[in-house]
């Protein structure tokens, strides 16, 4: 059993940035594929971004290309997602997740909630205009 913790989240005006970080209670093996999802009222929990645990590498939703940035730091076992030029649009709450057999990674399904077996509980962000 994983738990996912996600802190950094808050209100930010437009154009800001905020840091968003998940850590993980237990060591997670290199299977591991961590992403990041948001939800906004009255909307389906929507792809962000991902990054395989072992080699990096990592994709986004087109909508976040070259805003947002999804780490890892093995040794603190923690995700960042790295949020910059912030749009009212991006107010949601940020979920953690954890796919820890890879199997979204090597499908190419990366993007879907489905293969994510470990959530957090999700931090607001909202970002005012």
């Amino acid at each position: 059993q994983v738990q996912l913790v996600e802190s950094g989240g808050g209100l930010v005006q437009a154009g800001g940035s905020l840091r968003l970080s998940c850590a993980a209670s237990a060591r997670t093996s290199s299977t591991y594929n961590m992403a990041w999802f948001r939800q906004a009222p009255g909307t389906e929990r929507e792809f962000v971004a991902s990054i395989r645990w072992t080699g990096g590498r990592t994709y986004y939703a087109d909508s976040m290309k070259g805003r947002f940035t999804i780490s890892r730091d093995n040794a603190k076992n923690t995700v960042y997602l790295q949020m910059d030029s912030l749009r009212p649009e991006d107010t949601a709450v940020y979920y953690c997740a954890a796919d820890p057999t890879g199997l979204g990674y090597f499908s190419g399904t990366y993007y879907s909630t489905t293969n994510y077996e470990y959530w957090g509980q999700g931090t607001q962000v909202t970002v005012s205009s």
